[in-house]
Formats: C-alpha cells, sequence, structure tokens
C-alpha cells in the first residue's frame, strides 16, 4: 500500500444497486442498538432508489454514548474516585459517587453519506459518494487521569468538534483494449477539522489549537488479463495535503485573547507513485505475485517562531523509495495451501512526524525535527493451511519484519538546551528521530470445526513481539508490539437463529517488558507489587445471538463481559467496558 510499510485497511461502504428491470426499486433498512454498559443509543436509516441506467443511496447514523462504566473486578488503580467540574468562577475536584463509571467520557457523533451510481453506456460507470462525519465536544479520558501534587494536573483536555468530509467521484470503463480490461479512476477531497482545548486546574488560561487539512488524490487503476495464465495490475496516485494549523489562548474570566503556538507549521504535503503488479498462474497448484512501487514525497513547513523559539524557520523533505514484492501460493493438494511473501515498505514522514509540538506525557513536550527520513520496511511471511476431511481446518502463519530507520519518539535538544517551560512546567525535550532499527516477529494461527447440526468452533491465537535499540545500543521493548492475543467461540446457526459464545484475551506485559515511553505513563496502567506500572492480562466471556422474527426483521441482543471483568487493553487511555447488555432491531424494507 501507499506509504503505509506494507500494509492497508480497506473499508467498503454501501453501494447503489440498479434495478433489474424497467420499474423502480425502492429498498433500505433501519436500524435502533441500545447498550447499558454506556448508555449508547443509535438510530439508523439508508434509502436507496434504483432504475436499470442510475441509482441513488441516502444513509444516515446518529449515535449518543455516556460516560462508559467499567467492570467490577480487576485492578483498583483503573478507578476514578474524583472528577472535575467548573462551578461559577472555581474548578472543583468532586467526588465520584461511582468510581466505576469513567468521568467525562461521553460523546455524541453523526454520520451522513449520499450516493449516485450511473451507467450511461455499455461497459462504463460513474459513481459519486458525498461522506460527513462529525463528532461534539468529548473529553480526552486519559489526560484528565493525570495528577500533579495529588491533584487533577488539568480542569479541561477536550477535543473541539470533530469533522470529515470527502467528496468522491469515480469513472469505471470495462472493455477489452490494449491498455487494459477494466480501467477506474478515482478522484476525491477530504476535508478534517479538529481542535484541541486545555486549561490547567484553578487556571483562568484556556490554550486552544486548531486544525485543517484539505487533501487531494487522484488514483488511475487498470487490469489487463492475458491469456488464462497472466494478468498485469498497474496504476499511478497522486496525493496533496494542505495543513493549516493556528493556536491561541483565552483567559476564562476577562475573555482577553493572546497568541499561542500552533500544534503543526503551516504546510504542504505531496506524494506521488506508481506501481506494477503480475500474477502468474503456472499451472493449478502454483500461483506466484510479483509488484513493484516507487514513491516520490516532498513536503515544506514554514514554522511560526514568534511564538515558539526554534532555531529554524522552515524544513523540506523531497526524496522517493522504491519498494517491491514476491509471493507464491502453492496447492500441492486439494487439501493444503502453502504461501510464502517477501516484501519491502516504506514510510514518509508527515506533517505529524516532523513538525508538531505537544506535551506527549508529563515532563516531556515534544517538538520538531526537520531533519527526519522515511523509515524501510523489510518483511517475511509463511504461511500453511490444512483442511482435514469436511470438518477441520487448522492454519497457522509466521511472520517477521525489520524496519530500519524507524520512526520514534527520543530524547533531543533544542537550542542547546535539554529541558525548556512548556504550559508552566519545565519539560524534557524530545522529538520523532530515525532510530537504528526495529524488529518485529510473531505467529499467527486458526481452527475451525464444523460440528453436526449448525454447530461450530473456531479459534484464534495471534502472539508477537518487538525490540528497537536505544539511544545506548541497548535492546528495548517496542510500544506497538502488544501481547499475545486469542479468541475461542461456539456457534449455532439454522435458518432463523445465530448465537455465539465466545472468550476473548490477552496476556501481561510486566514492567520489564514495558517499552521504556510507556513507563513514563503510570496513569494508563495497573501497579505491580514493587509500586511499578504493568498491563495485567485479562479475559472476557461473551453471548450474542441473533433472530429473524419475520423475513425482513431481526432482532439481536448479547451480554458482553459477563463475569464483569476490570481491564484496559495495552496501552489504551480508558478501561474496557463492564458487564454490558446490548439490544439491537435492524428492519428491512423492499
Amino acid at each position: 500500500g501507499s506509504d503505509a510499510i506494507g500494509g492497508v485497511m480497506s473499508f467498503t461502504t454501501l453501494t447503489p444497486q440498479l434495478a433489474q428491470r424497467d420499474s423502480t426499486v425502492v429498498s433500505g433498512s433501519a436500524v435502533g442498538r441500545w447498550s447499558s454498559a454506556n448508555g449508547e443509543f443509535t438510530g439508523h436509516l439508508d434509502v436507496q432508489v434504483g432504475r436499470r441506467k442510475w441509482a441513488m443511496l441516502t444513509s444516515i447514523t446518529h449515535s449518543d454514548f455516556g460516560d462508559l462504566r467499567m467492570g467490577r473486578h480487576g485492578p483498583d488503580d483503573y478507578l476514578r474516585p474524583t472528577f472535575v467540574k467548573r462551578q461559577d468562577t472555581l474548578d472543583m475536584v468532586m467526588h465520584n459517587d461511582d468510581p466505576l463509571v469513567q468521568r467525562p467520557s461521553a460523546y455524541a457523533q453523526t454520520n451522513l453519506m449520499q450516493k449516485f451510481r450511473l451507467r450511461p453506456a455499455k461497459g462504463w460507470e460513474l459513481q459519486y459518494g458525498l461522506h460527513y462525519s462529525t463528532t461534539g465536544d468529548y473529553a480526552r479520558y486519559d489526560r484528565h487521569l493525570r495528577t500533579r501534587n495529588g491533584l487533577p494536573r488539568s480542569a479541561r483536555w477536550d477535543y473541539g468538534p470533530q469533522v470529515w468530509m470527502m467528496n468522491t467521484l469515480a469513472v469505471m470503463h470495462t472493455d477489452t483494449t490494449v491498455m487494459y480490461d477494466r480501467l477506474t479512476v478515482r478522484a476525491a477531497h477530504q476535508l478534517f477539522r479538529e481542535s484541541r482545548i486545555d486549561r490547567n486546574l484553578n487556571s483562568p488560561l484556556q490554550t486552544t489549537t486548531a486544525e485543517q487539512v484539505d487533501a487531494y488524490s487522484l488514483n488511475i487503476d487498470l487490469s489487463r488479463q492475458l491469456g488464462h495464465r497472466h494478468q498485469l495490475l498497474y496504476g499511478a496516485e497522486a496525493v496533496f495535503n494542505d495543513v493549516v494549523s493556528t493556536g491561541s489562548q483565552t483567559d476564562i474570566i476577562t475573555g482577553e485573547q493572546l497568541p499561542a503556538p500552533a500544534r503543526y507549521p503551516r504546510s504542504d504535503w505531496t506524494s506521488l507513485g506508481a506501481y506494477l503488479s503480475y500474477i502468474f498462474k503456472a499451472n493449478e497448484r502454483v500461483t506466484v505475485r510479483a509488484g513493484a512501487r516507487y514513491n516520490h514525497f516532498l513536503l515544506n513547513a514554514r514554522f511560526d517562531t514568534s511564538a515558539f523559539p526554534l532555531p529554524f524557520d522552515e524544513a523540506r523533505l523531497n526524496s522517493g523509495a522504491l519498494t517491491g514484492s514476491l509471493g507464491t501460493l502453492w496447492r500441492p493438494t486439494r487439501n493444503w495451501a502453502i504461501g510464502l511473501s517477501l516484501a519491502t515498505g516504506f514510510r514518509a514522514p508527515n506533517v505529524d512526524d516532523l513538525g508538531k509540538v505537544f506535551d506527549s506525557e508529563p515532563g516531556a513536550v515534544i517538538v520538531p525535527n526537520p531533519d527526519l527520513q522515511a523509515e524501510y520496511a523489510y518483511s517475511a511471511e509463511l504461511g500453511i493451511a490444512r483442511m482435514l476431511g469436511r470438518w477441520l481446518r487448522v492454519d497457522m502463519t509466521a511472520y517477521v519484519t525489520y524496519l530500519d530507520n524507524a520512526l520514534v519518539r527520543r530524547n533531543f535538544a533544542l537550542n542547546g538546551h535539554d529541558s525548556i517551560l512548556y504550559a508552566g512546567q519545565l519539560s524534557r525535550v524530545q522529538a520523532v528521530q530515525n532510530t537504528a532499527h526495529a524488529l518485529v516477529y510473531g505467529i499467527q494461527a486458526g481452527l475451525e470445526v464444523k460440528l453436526p447440526k449448525g454447530l461450530g468452533m473456531t479459534g484464534r491465537f495471534n502472539w508477537q513481539r518487538g525490540t528497537e535499540e536505544t539511544d545506548d545500543g541497548s535492546i528495548s521493548a517496542l510500544r506497538h508490539a502488544g501481547p499475545w492475543f486469542g479468541s475461542a467461540h461456539l456457534t449455532y446457526m439454522n435458518r432463523i437463529v445465530r448465537i455465539d459464545l465466545y472468550l476473548i484475551g490477552t496476556g501481561a506485559v510486566t514492567h520489564v517488558n514495558l517499552a521504556l515511553e510507556e513507563r513514563n505513563k503510570p496513569e494508563l496502567y495497573a501497579l505491580d507489587p514493587d509500586g511499578n506500572p504493568h498491563s495485567p492480562a485479562w479475559y472476557t466471556l461473551n453471548l450474542k445471538a441473533a433472530v429473524e422474527v419475520h423475513r425482513s426483521v431481526t432482532i439481536s441482543g448479547g451480554i458482553e463481559n459477563i463475569t464483569d471483568q476490570r481491564y484496559r487493553p495495552y496501552s489504551s487511555g480508558i478501561a474496557a467496558a463492564g458487564l454490558n447488555f446490548m439490544l439491537a432491531a435492524t428492519v428491512n424494507f423492499k
């Protein structure tokens, strides 16, 4: 994938459906959902109208979430005994009458989507989509957990309304030509708006940083089948990001406003890429796939040194990377599949990596680093899958990735100083830097069993380990490599009923194996008997079911975390939901 160190997540939303006959087809669905752990109420409605040559679809979803309630059984370190409330002109540290409720963590969100689909002639299709999503103000809960001199550090630490909007137009042509069998041209514009609002306890000064990003992209993708054994896929991509960031400080008592450092410099970021992929079916048992991609990226950043004393006022990056992949899938028999792949990848520094200014943890401040370079990945993967009759399937994959010039946060110096005064606190200067290397390796395994009378069993297990080289040359745990994780499901399914009883769990991360930068965030972790932060193991037992009460009406519900465990996923800023009852109804109409 583009700039993703070899990984891609692909999300597909609803597509308007064309009618098969000359009559107009109207269809859609409505969903209502409630859950107890956070008092969630979600409503959704989508309606589509289809004709033979055109179709349209409208979708709206709104969710309200209250403060999230954690489980009863687990570390007391996760409890929320107090919270801050503004009363008249005073910040009051209030007693939380239910320390299981994580105040403040409530928020609301609305998603809108409008799509049009047109087939003007044989082999041609046009699709237009408008996506719009927004939230209300909501607290960054982990920042509310930080303390200073035994009291909450922040009276307010919120995100303002976040807005994402995308307009996209795609033109597709299917025909056998010299250049392609299928051509897709997709142009898009995305708008991102967000803000951060924070104020220290008992301070009248409130700091706000606001960001807006306009992202423009153009993708051209072509595929060409060459006989029965060869296929070519190739294309190009151009992406341009325009980043505007502002900062201000307001005296909430007098209303006076003053300038403050922006989170990001005024920046533009460009990525230009082209790729070629070749698929070769040697025979019915062997398939080979090879690919190459070249990306060139440019970044221009202009810093406002009047608000923050930087020793430079601009930074520029201009570089490129050639990456490739080679993989094969071998089926020695109908019941065996063996896959091997080798690949390289890269990620170019973006504006967030190079130019942001923010307090990452108590006593530390991140500053810009204009000398960043791209990080490169080299990976290998071997997978084996085996069918045992018609009732059992097992698979296992081993993988390893070596990351060179890895972008990680390290101690830094600004104007010759290793510490500066930031937000009223003497803070250690840090910056994102290219370290020597990082390594991630692991295994994942799966089991699927088909039992009689609609019963089934599945299990998944993933273990990984990550290490990185530190400043002094020693090896430390890599923050982004989590502990082992597994799940086991017992399912039942017939024509109208689906039931899933499942267990999920993860291993512990001891203090010794905790990444160095995570050890400085004790508010996120439980304390071991020696008083050191660590991430305990946890599990949940869950039951979900769905019943088709009518061919157009389905009622579903469930109980999550039946044993009411109190846990926090590794490196998360908020404890997960405790015992949670859910109920939903879906109505389809046509």
